[in-house]
Formats: structure tokens, C-alpha cells, sequence
């Protein structure tokens, strides 16, 4: 495990003086100093005639309750949506700690998973979840639904939604001047181009996804992408009874040569897809081959939608510029190994909002790069080390079919389980059993061995 090499997380830690990322050692007394000199409250000018004026760009998760949140402090608050009925192709689970923090009704969630099977290349099917208590649960809904959902109750706190397409915006040439966004705007009554306008504002939070328009007006850099292919499947009454409250994931250099295959229940069909990395051209033959593999309980099944998208696998090099600073798929903050990101983008809207809504003291003020960064170090502190142990599992457990065998073999320890959903559930480190890790640690390697013995008897077979 020494010798794998793992890729900085650029964007999450300082990788050059230009960008000024926030560094997660201890400060410098220099840097102590220079950190409390950009203080919105002591050193920005004041809003005057009106409320700060901010622009959120992107109607999904991170969208929206960023949007909330300000408008909730005073802000006044532009959300930008083109496609207000969107269904990202996306697995939908979210976890527990999710439901409550973001006060979520339950009747926007379609299915309680209480039980999930791990199934390796070979077939062999894990049952994990044997360890939530009776009132846990990972929600399962559809994208659709939650996004409507959190864009109304923006909109009910203050914010305006626009059905709109933002296509650019100027850049200010001094620290007060407005940002110039150019949409077209499909509210009004003008045929499906839509009419084109203008919208000054204050600062800007680029929601808007993994391709996001924001981030390129930024130069907020480039990031490696997963390809996420999704089919919705309406079964048989009989076929969505095992689907209840189970959910499945596949392993295998069939359905993904660095990710995984899914099937998630939802309201009245499930969701089966995968995604990867380095064969995005071969996307629909993992696709299939994730069908192929959940035949027996889909069968009769007919697809009703189609659906694909771009993931990020790692931050981007630049998150914040002036007052530009870009949060969920646009910030890249999908996690990997699990790939989610419906958690992350939902709260680094908010964390992003709440910085902007203290630093302007509840919209009285301009905000400025030093109050948006304050949401960055925020960020890092919490979820950095999140991101790291993931990119590890990755690394080590989807190199290959053998290691994905020892993976699937290491989720049936009891205490993996605990572990593993205590920190998803809860989304907080879980301090472990320093005997159980050291057995954990025994048993991790005697599996990887026995991977690599059997990666080596597969070879020679293959000469």
C-alpha cells in the first residue's frame, strides 16, 4: 500500500502563491495577521439604498440552498434555472443526517433503504446494513423532486427563481463595481430562444454543475470526470416488492473498470447505471453488462428514461476568485469510491451562503475574496481528510477484479459496516475500536494477498 501513489488534491490545499488557497497546517503568525485583516464587517463599504445583491447560478442542491440561505439573510437573492423540471442522472441516496439538517419532508423521499448488497465480480453478494438501528435509514428520491423541492423553498423565503440560461457575464474592474450577467431569459414571453437581458449584481455562487459556465469565467482550471449513465426501469409489481427497501451495487471489470454498477429503488421503477473514469467511450457496454448482471431481478422491465451526465473526481484548482466562488459539481466536491455528492453540494451552498450572509452583516455590506475564502477553509477543515480516505479505497480496491473480490469479502465484517455507515449516516469521523482496527487492518491485508495471489494464478492462466 506504500507505493501507490496518490494525487493532490490541488484546490483543497495551497499549490501556488496565486491562488491563495488556504493552507490546513498551522498558521504562521504573518499569515494569522494577514487572515484577520480581510474582514468584511471592518474594512468593506457599505450597501447603500439597498441590500447586498448576489446571483446563484444553477437550480440544483448546492443551488438552491445557497439560495435559501441568503435570501434568509437578507440578501437579495437572483436563483438561475434553465431546466426547472431537470432529472440528473444521479443514483438519488442521500444520507440520514441530511434529512433532519436540511429538514427535509419524507414524503419527498420515494424508499427507506434499510438493506444494500455489496455483489462482487464473481457474483458473490454481501449483505451489508445488518448493523443500522431501526430508525436509520438511506434515503432514496429522485433528483427532480428534491431540486423542485429546495428551489420553492428559496423562493418562499425571498429569493427570485429565474427560468434562465446564463451564457456570460463581465468581469468589474475595481473591488465595487458590479458583475454584469448576460442570460437569456425564458420567463418571459418571447418563443423558445428566449430574451435575452442583463442582471447586476454584488457577487456570484456558480451552481451550475460540472460543466459550469461560472467556473470557465473564473479560470477556475480543469478536473478529471466520471461519465454517470443511468436508465430508469419500471418492473414487474412482483420484481419492485425485492426492491422495497434494498438497494444493489456491482463490482467488476464488466460494469466498470474504476467504479461501480448500481440498481436504486425509487417511487414505482429503479435506477441501474454506472460511470467511469478512463473508458468513457465504452460507457453503454458497462451499462448493459450492469443490466446483464441484475437480469434475473429486472426482468420484464421497460426502460423509461435515459440519462447522462458528467461527475468530477476531485475539486478544482481554483474555487474562489474576487467575489466569484463556485460550489457542489462546479467546485467538483463529489466524493470518490462512493461517488457522492447530493450531501456536499446541499451543504457547500449553504456553507458558501452563510459566509456571505456574516461577512456583509446580513446584506449591509460588500463582501469581498477574504469572506469567500472563509467558507473555504471551512470546507477543507471538515471534509478534506473525507475525500483523501476515499481516493485511497479507490486506488487500492478498484485496481482490479481480485482486489474488488477482497473489497466485497471486507464489507461483510460486522464492524466495517459500523463503521462505514456510521460515518455516511452521520457525515462525522467515527472514532474506531483501536482493536478492531488493528483486526481490521490484519484482515485487509490478508485479503489484499489473497487478491494479489489470485490476480497472479489468473495471469498465468492468461499466457
Amino acid at each position: 500500500m506504500a507505493s501507490i501513489a496518490l494525487k493532490t488534491f490541488t484546490g483543497l490545499r495551497q499549490s501556488t502563491a496565486e491562488n491563495n488557497s488556504i493552507v490546513l497546517s498551522n498558521p504562521s503568525p504573518s499569515s494569522i495577521s494577514r487572515k484577520f485583516t480581510i474582514n468584511a464587517s471592518k474594512t468593506s463599504p457599505k450597501v447603500t439604498g439597498r441590500n447586498l445583491r448576489v446571483a446563484v447560478v444553477g437550480g440544483g442542491p448546492a443551488g438552491g440552498s445557497a439560495a435559501e440561505t441568503l435570501a434568509k439573510g437578507g440578501i437579495e437573492t437572483f436563483l438561475f434555472e434553465r431546466k426547472l423540471d431537470n432529472c440528473k442522472p444521479c443514483g438519488g441516496a442521500i444520507p440520514l443526517c441530511m434529512v433532519s439538517e436540511f429538514d427535509l419532508p419524507l414524503d419527498i423521499i420515494d424508499r427507506r433503504v434499510t438493506k444494500m448488497k455489496m455483489i462482487s465480480p464473481s457474483n458473490v453478494a454481501v449483505d451489508i446494513g445488518q448493523t443500522l438501528k431501526p430508525h436509520e435509514y438511506i434515503g432514496m428520491l429522485r433528483r427532480e423532486v428534491l431540486d423542485a423541492y429546495l428551489r420553492d423553498r428559496a423562493a418562499e423565503s425571498g429569493a427570485t427563481v429565474i427560468n434562465g440560461l446564463f451564457l456570460k457575464m463581465d468581469i468589474p474592474k475595481s473591488k465595487t463595481e458590479p458583475y454584469v450577467l448576460h442570460y437569456s431569459d425564458y420567463d418571459a414571453k418571447t418563443g423558445g430562444a428566449g430574451e435575452k437581458k442583463t442582471l447586476e449584481v454584488d457577487a456570484v455562487i456558480g451552481a451550475d454543475g460540472a460543466n459550469s459556465r461560472v467556473a470557465k469565467f473564473i479560470n477556475a482550471g480543469d478536473y478529471d470526470y466520471a461519465i454517470a449513465f443511468q436508465e430508469r426501469v419500471k418492473i414487474p409489481d412482483d420484481k419492485m416488492k425485492y426492491y422495497e427497501n434494498l438497494a444493489e451495487m456491482y463490482v467488476g471489470d464488466d460494469v466498470s473498470p474504476d467504479f461501480y454498477g448500481w440498481v436504486f429503488p425509487k417511487s414505482d421503477h429503479v435506477a441501474v447505471g454506472t460511470g467511469t473514469v478512463t473508458h468513457k467511450g465504452d460507457i453503454k457496454k458497462f451499462q448493459l453488462a450492469t443490466r446483464l448482471r441484475a437480469q434475473d431481478k429486472i426482468l420484464g422491465g421497460k426502460i423509461i428514461r435515459v440519462e447522462a451526465h458528467p461527475i468530477p473526481e476531485h475539486p478544482r484548482p481554483r474555487r474562489v476568485q474576487e467575489r466569484v466562488a463556485l460550489v457542489g459539481d462546479a467546485a467538483g466536491y463529489v466524493t470518490k469510491c462512493s461517488g457522492e455528492g447530493i450531501y456536499f453540494a446541499a451543504k457547500s451552498g449553504r456553507m458558501c451562503a452563510e459566509a456571505i450572509v456574516e461577512g456583509s452583516e446580513n446584506g449591509k455590506r460588500l463582501v469581498d475574496e477574504g469572506d469567500l475564502r472563509k467558507y473555504l477553509e471551512k470546507w477543507d477543515k471538515t471534509y478534506w481528510p473525507t475525500y483523501k480516505v476515499l481516493d485511497i479505497l479507490q486506488k487500492v480496491f478498484y485496481r482490479s477484479n481480485p482486489a474488488r473480490e477482497a473489497f466485497v469479502e471486507m464489507c461483510a465484517d460486522e464492524y466495517v459496516q459500523k463503521m462505514t455507515f456510521n460515518s455516511y449516516l452521520y457525515k462525522t469521523v467515527v472514532p474506531g475500536n483501536p482493536l478492531e482496527d488493528l483486526k481490521l487492518a490484519v484482515n485487509t491485508i490478508g485479503s489484499l494477498i489473497r487478491a494479489n495471489a489470485l490476480r497472479r494464478e489468473m495471469e498465468k492462466l492468461n499466457v
